[in-house]
């Protein structure tokens, strides 16, 4: 188990650094931030990157660099900080997919880091016995018996 937790560590710290740079650029420069131009943005309900940036900021790197230092301290409920963050980053993919109309390798990359965060974090509600985990290991532990 110590290589799940280290890796999610190192996934968190990854996705939140790069976020958090990516983030900024679209606060200080949300007309073309590291020279994307707006016209991207054609789909969006966003005439600019300023609320992008912000939640990219906010959510996906304040949150995951959260949630890297939670998995450091081994807080009782990380499996599920740490699921939480994984789905907001899948969901922040698919929604930026759709929104620029627009699918690169970047994307790809980071889904499946989001998707492989999730089943690590499914883990380690596992291996702390977290709701509902507890409860499937109960029935398959009866069963077992």
């Amino acid at each position: 188990m110590k290589k799940v937790y280290r890796l999610l560590f190192i996934l968190h710290l990854f996705v939140g650094i790069g976020a958090l740079f990516g983030g900024a650029a679209a606060i200080l420069n949300p007309n073309s931030p590291m020279g994307i131009p707006t016209d991207t943005l054609k789909n969006s309900p966003f005439d600019n990157f300023l609320i992008p940036g912000v939640l990219l900021f906010s959510v996906i790197g304040i949150g995951n660099i959260i949630s890297a230092i939670t998995l450091k301290l081994k807080f009782k409920f990380q499996g599920y900080i740490s699921g939480v963050f994984s789905a907001a980053l899948v969901f922040w993919i698919i929604i930026q997919c759709i929104m620029l109309n627009d699918i690169v390798a970047l994307h790809i990359i980071y889904l499946v880091i989001g998707l492989f965060e999730g089943v690590l974090s499914l883990f380690i509600c596992f291996d702390q016995r977290l709701f509902p985990t507890n409860i499937m290991l109960n029935i398959f532990n009866n069963k077992v018996k």
